[in-house]
């Protein structure tokens, strides 16, 4: 059975079929086409499943008239008439001398017809994990979708041809444990659970600098990818050899989107992987154009060869390598290991050495700390003349603490480091972390790295030249973050440092965590989430001000439902809060402005709405989309609202702009009602008189003005406001230690 699909943009009335070389497909007779399906969660999506055979009119069983069938899609117009997708050749897919399961067919976009097919098996049979023949060598092949065979005909791509040649001649056993997308962090992560269990021979590590987002990165990006990407390829060429089996390199390859200046990247690499001491499966000089762009006639699309630039590949890789003596597991063309070397050594008590596996190791052995930096002539002549591969290193010390350090392209420190006394510290390549037996990668970007070391702590790993800032609205980060226990997690290095505290909850992430370039922190679990008193801080207007502030302050989450609002009466605020915002966002409530601009309310007339309209809108004529928007936006920001106030330990309720006793004290009674107990303070912040607010309990005023305007159109106005709420909010006793921050999407209770 194969399942034939094609992606195709169709009119309401509009099909499509099949038309094609066999009696099932209509003998070419567009009045016997097949017709295809759709379903609208899968259109632009069409298929249709058919029994495909060799026979026609004139053949029988021992005669079959093809060893392949040839079609072509049509569009079916609501009249009836029939539209041929194209003119010219046709598709066709062979036709499989022992029947198969449901073979789909990827015949891509109507209209666009390529010279060779593509299918693959549904649900591809289970890989024997034993060998064949006695004699023969078991061989994993661990890479991405090249390797896995995509895009050639039910995914015999090289490994294929090469599983079947070592099968013959040799008795070996070749299993493919690639997928679709890794790189060489995915691959990491995957090693203990593939390749491991296999107890294989050989592995052979076949990865790609696609993958790693050569081809579409800037150029100051290239340096770094290329980096990552060797430094992956030794970790796993490290892990080949802890489980005693031998490495075999597959070499880089052309992609599509490549420049000249990627191919520069691609022709280093290729000479670097050559120098690495294992055998390497050379592609380069086979399938590229010279230009890092594949050969004519040899690729299926950008990043993958076709069925004929498999078998090219195939064909380039040398016999030789396969000629191994069983039981000769992991002791041939080992990168080389060698000893510690002595690079650097002062009278003090300081040393510098290089270790096997490209390490760096760091001793002092004074009573004083040593001070690493770019300006130590002396420590970056040793280093550079130990000629150790650029990136970020990194070690634990004794006390848990973690250390790191950056070695530029040019074999120069890019990073101070203080080493305390009676420090030995033991440097690696941050990819060796990946690979730490019981780590577990719970997030990997290709920069960003976060490492499951144990329930109780973590490595945040950013090899990347700018600051990584990760918060809950991160949503991959957020969720992968539920992998740890709940609770407060801080940097041991540095316990007092803003950002720096990560607090997990049930539903991951739920602080924000900065982590510099080129760095590596680490975090122990300190304690339960109720332990340290989360207080969350709750705009109630007037205007955007303090939703400003707390962005430059960086304590900024989802927005609430005051936050992108102008409110002029208290009382209008009040009223809100105790009606649970029903009615807010109610279109019989609302009308749009045109001169002001603006939207404002019916029932609450000291409030309006300014962000609300988009350029593509038309509210004059229909305030439809706008007022859909607004419902979506304002139950969801409501639903903080409520949630925050439900989970934190205390609340901090900032209004601005200038207010009355009166309705300060009807909006407290009302913060109690809604606190029901719960600790909260009404933190005023107007141009006016203290004394008007004095002796009000939980209510604490400052004669301050903070006008969004200005702050718009100055920049260090902008700045100096937020310092002074910084001060405000340190007096309270609240930083990025203690602050709650509201999930984007609160689970329901």
């Amino acid at each position: 059975m194969y399942r034939f699909q094609i992606k195709a943009v169709t009119q309401p009335g509009e099909t499509i079929a099949l038309v094609g070389s066999t009696l099932a497909m209509g003998s070419w007779d567009e009045a016997q086409r097949v017709p295809l399906q759709t379903r609208g969660d899968r259109y632009p999506l069409w298929w249709v499943d058919l029994e495909v055979s060799a026979m026609g009119a004139g053949a029988s069983r021992d005669r079959p008239i093809e060893s392949k069938v040839e079609y072509k899609y049509v569009k079916i117009g609501r009249d009836g008439q029939v539209m041929w997708e194209a003119l010219g050749a046709n598709r066709w897919v062979p036709i499989e001398p022992e029947p198969q399961p449901l073979v789909i067919v990827e015949d891509g976009e109507f209209g666009i017809i390529r010279p060779d097919p593509y299918g693959y098996l549904a649900a591809p049979p289970p890989q024997p994990s034993a060998p064949n023949h006695p004699a023969g060598l078991k061989i994993v092949v661990i890479g991405s979708s090249v390797a896995l065979g995509c895009s050639a005909w039910l995914l015999r791509g090289w490994a294929w041809h090469l599983g079947q040649s070592l099968q013959q001649q040799y008795g070996h056993h070749l299993v493919n444990g690639s997928a679709v997308g890794a790189n060489v962090g995915t691959t990491i992560a995957r090693f203990a659970q593939m390749v491991a269990p296999e107890q294989p021979d050989v592995v052979i590590i076949a990865l790609s600098l696609g993958n790693e987002g050569l081809a579409a990165s800037p150029p100051q990006q290239y340096r770094a990818i290329q980096r990552r990407f060797e430094n992956g390829l030794q970790q796993l060429l490290k892990l080949t050899q802890e489980i005693g089996a031998r490495p075999v390199l597959g070499a880089v390859y052309p992609h599509g989107d490549y420049s000249l200046e990627h191919y520069r990247v691609l022709r280093d690499t290729h000479q670097r992987l050559l120098t690495w001491g294992v055998p390497v499966l050379d592609w380069l000089a086979t399938v590229d154009d010279g230009k890092g762009r594949w050969q004519a006639g040899l690729s299926y699309d950008s990043a993958h060869p076709n069925a004929e630039g498999h078998y090219r590949m195939y064909t380039a890789i040398d016999p030789a390598i396969w000629h191994l003596p069983t039981g000769d597991r992991g002791t041939q063309a080992h990168p080389p290991t060698g000893a510690e070397r002595r690079l650097y050594q002062d009278a003090g008590g300081f040393l510098l050495s290089a270790l096997p596996q490209n390490g760096l190791r760091i001793v002092n052995t004074s009573s004083f700390p040593y001070t690493i930096t770019p300006d130590w002539r002396a420590f970056q002549t040793a280093l550079r003349a130990a000629q150790v591969p650029a990136g970020l290193y990194m070690a634990t010390a004794k006390t848990g603490t973690v250390s790191s350090l950056f070695v530029r392209d040019d074999g120069q420190i890019h990073t101070v480091l203080t080493v305390p006394p009676a420090t030995d510290l033991n440097f690696h390549p941050a990819f060796h972390f990946f690979a730490q037996t019981g780590s577990q990668v719970l997030f990997y970007d290709g920069h960003l790295g976060i490492l499951k070391i144990s329930d109780r702590r973590l490595y945040v790993i950013n090899d990347s030249d700018h600051e990584y800032n990760i918060h809950p609205m991160w949503k991959d980060v957020r969720a992968a973050l539920k992998a740890m226990p709940t609770g407060v997690y801080e940097d041991a290095a540095h316990p007092e440092a803003p950002f720096r505290t990560m607090m997990i909850g049930p539903d991951g992430l739920e602080s924000r965590v900065k982590i510099p370039a080129q760095s590596v922190i680490g975090l122990d679990y300190q304690c339960s989430l109720a332990a340290i008193r989360r207080v969350a801080i709750i705009p109630l207007g007037d205007r955007c001000a303090v939703r400003m502030l707390l962005y430059k302050l960086e304590y900024d989450g989802p927005a609430f439902p005051f936050d992108l609002t102008r409110t002029t009466n208290l009382g209008d605020v009040a009223d809100m809060v105790q009606n649970d915002f029903y009615d807010m966002w109610n279109p019989h409530w609302l009308h749009y402005n045109h001169e002001a601009r603006r939207i404002y309310h019916r029932k609450w007339t000291g409030l309006s709405f300014a962000h609300e309209v988009e350029d593509s809108d038309d509210p004059v004529n229909d305030m439809t989309p706008v007022l859909e928007r607004m419902r979506t936006r304002y139950s969801a920001r409501a639903k903080r609202f409520w949630y925050t106030l439900q989970k934190c330990d205390k609340a901090l309720f900032v209004r601005t702009g200038v207010c009355d006793r009166g309705s300060v004290m009807d909006l407290v009674y009302k913060l109690q009602m809604k606190c029901q107990g719960k600790q909260f303070r009404l933190l005023l912040i107007s141009p006016q008189a203290s004394d008007e607010f004095a002796q009000l309990p939980n209510v604490l005023h400052y004669n301050l003005e903070f006008n969004p305007d200005r702050m718009y159109e100055d920049l260090g106005h902008w700045q100096y406001c937020t310092e002074v709420m910084r001060g405000i909010l340190d007096s309270l006793g609240i930083s990025s230690q203690n602050l709650f921050w509201c999930p984007p999407n609160p689970p329901t209770a």
